[in-house]
């Protein structure tokens, strides 16, 4: 089978791109870097690709809110896209400012009540390549309705740049196995994950839309600093009802090679945690 082709989005302030485009290859995928205006003026490009990538980064400056922008676009000009590739079974994984993304759009942690994505229903359509507006239609910002969780600034009221610990819950999904503890490095000014209300973070439990939560050394949660950010139900990262969509605030993309860790020459038969997220995905889209 031929190896599955990856898209990575990038736009305006996009800066792992090329990190997340090798952690790909090594995966044995062919990613391709697109950028946002592209894939808006022709949505069904996306249709050639069978896992989405949206990077991590610092997309259009973080302005509003971090992913706020790009996840804006999407939602107004590639709803239909988006729709037609996660129900025709495809992979999108959602890195550090990707994961913002996702969830500003409301595509994680998807629909919690059985109910259609509100984001499916905003219609696709070319824009303007000489706009200033950045292909946000004049009707506005994205329906709130569709969103039920948001990320924001950390606890610490600091960007947090180091390693942290995450643990795989039991959750199925296409990019971790199950109950897995890895080391991964952060690098985030707003990763606090805040549900909207009590109902929501319930949901997200029974639900099992919780794919990753911060422990310790020992798969334990704890305060900061195990837990970065402050996330509640300390999570890490949400996957949607298939388990073929997920984001996370760490960057697998930089753990890659075990000399990629700080402590690697202590380590000498450690594996680079990071290429589990890239081989387990490339492992589904073949079958």
């Amino acid at each position: 089978m031929s190896p599955p082709r990856v898209i990575v989005l990038r736009t305006a302030g996009t800066n792992c791109d090329q990190e997340t485009i090798h952690a790909w290859q090594l995966a044995g995928a062919r990613p391709q870097p697109v950028h946002v205006r592209a894939l808006i003026e022709q949505p069904r490009l996306l249709d050639e690709f069978g896992i989405l990538t949206i990077p991590g980064g610092f997309s259009y400056g973080d302005d509003i809110s971090a992913g706020k922008i790009l996840a804006t676009q999407l939602i107004h000009h590639l709803a239909d896209a988006l729709a037609r590739f996660v129900e025709a079974g495809k992979l999108v994984l959602g890195i550090c400012n990707g994961f913002q993304v996702l969830v500003k759009a409301g595509l994680l942690p998807g629909p919690l009540d059985g109910a259609a994505a509100v984001w499916a229903r905003h219609p696709a359509g070319p824009i303007d390549p000489q706009s200033s507006t950045l292909g946000l239609r004049p009707e506005g910002d994205a329906d709130p309705a569709s969103q039920t969780v948001t990320l924001t600034q950390n606890d610490s009221a600091r960007f947090e740049d180091r390693w942290i610990r995450l643990k795989s819950t039991p959750t199925a999904n296409a990019f971790v196995p199950p109950n897995t503890i890895i080391e991964l490095p952060i690098a985030h000014g707003e990763g606090k994950l805040v549900a909207r209300d009590d109902s929501v973070r319930r949901l997200l439990v029974e639900r099992k839309r919780i794919a990753l939560t911060y422990c310790d050394a020992d798969g334990r949660p704890g305060p900061y600093p195990i837990n970065p950010n402050g996330s509640e139900c300390d999570i890490a990262g949400l996957t949607d009802a298939t388990g073929r969509v997920l984001g996370l605030m760490p960057h697998p993309e930089r753990h890659v090679h075990a000399t990629q860790h700080p402590l690697w020459t202590r380590r000498p038969n450690a594996q680079a945690d990071g290429r589990l997220f890239f081989d387990s995905a490339v492992r589904h889209a073949r079958d």
